[in-house]
């Protein structure tokens, strides 16, 4: 099974890249996020044209997560068990989770909060978003009333850049959110919990980037950030036989600023 994750920024605005790179790339499940759309205007007939079943979560143009699948898309869950709100002022669950089991795997597509600026509200919320989901994941695979053989993917833009290599200029990054001590330990912890980062297992390259910001010809000098991976359960770890970042997805015509982390699971 071939399992990619994408931050589509727009699915409307992008939806002919997103139903070409599934022709041609043989993906059996999309995890999409900043879909920023509502789940009646995601354009799922694109998709369902193709094969594919798609489950959506999405309430306006801002957040957004979905699942588009070929083999399977059953017990579909939006928002995740303890997921926290904003606070009180937004008091809404924000759309940065959605979970479903596809061939197997229960696979979560997540955006997490941006954070902002340190000491900012949403800071404190990312901190909080990594906390409960680390919690629940553990939960899962846990031998104390989880299922220590379960298949679980926690796949998407996660906002956080673990290691100073992660993004092009330290100096750039000073006193800013993605690069600090709490949000690289939050980021870490999954680990704790159980879980293995395979992104960085097979392709352990510095300077590997996921993301490019439009402005200042960030692309083309490769002055970018690696914030977009996959933390799986031991059962996924162990069937993961290669991971590709595909960097020519931030080519062309109106790309997204990201691009798609693409694993390989073994039958």
């Amino acid at each position: 099974m071939r399992l990619a994750t994408w931050n589509v920024n727009s699915v409307r605005s992008r939806v002919d890249r997103a139903v070409a790179f599934l022709g041609r790339s043989g993906v059996d499940v999309l995890a999409l996020q900043e879909t920023k759309c509502k789940d009646e205007q995601f354009p799922r007939e694109a998709f369902e044209a193709l094969g594919y079943r798609v489950a959506t979560f999405g309430f306006s143009q801002w957040n957004g997560v979905a699942i588009v699948s070929r083999v399977g898309l059953d017990d579909v869950e939006r928002g995740f068990p303890t997921q926290p709100t904003f606070g009180d002022d937004d008091p809404a669950l924000e759309a940065r989770a959605i979970g479903a089991t596809c061939g197997g795997v229960r696979v979560w597509s997540l955006y997490v909060p941006h954070g902002r600026t340190v000491g900012h509200p949403h800071y404190a919320y990312k901190l909080r978003f990594l906390d409960r989901l680390r919690e629940q994941a553990r939960g899962w695979i846990s031998p104390a009333g989880g299922d220590p053989t379960a298949q679980v993917a926690l796949v998407g833009d996660w906002n956080v850049a673990p290691r100073d290599t992660d993004v092009w200029d330290l100096a750039v990054f000073a006193d800013q959110t993605h690069i600090t001590p709490p949000e690289r330990d939050a980021f870490a912890a999954f680990e704790g919990a159980g879980y293995t980062e395979v992104t960085r297992v097979h392709v352990p390259q510095d300077r590997r980037y996921t993301y490019w910001d439009y402005q200042r010809l960030r692309f083309p000098r490769n002055e970018g950030m690696r914030i977009d991976f996959a933390y799986v359960s031991p059962a996924v770890a162990a069937r993961t036989t290669a991971v590709s970042i595909e960097r020519d997805e931030r080519k062309g015509t109106a790309p997204s600023d990201h691009v798609p982390v693409v694993l390989e699971l073994a039958d």
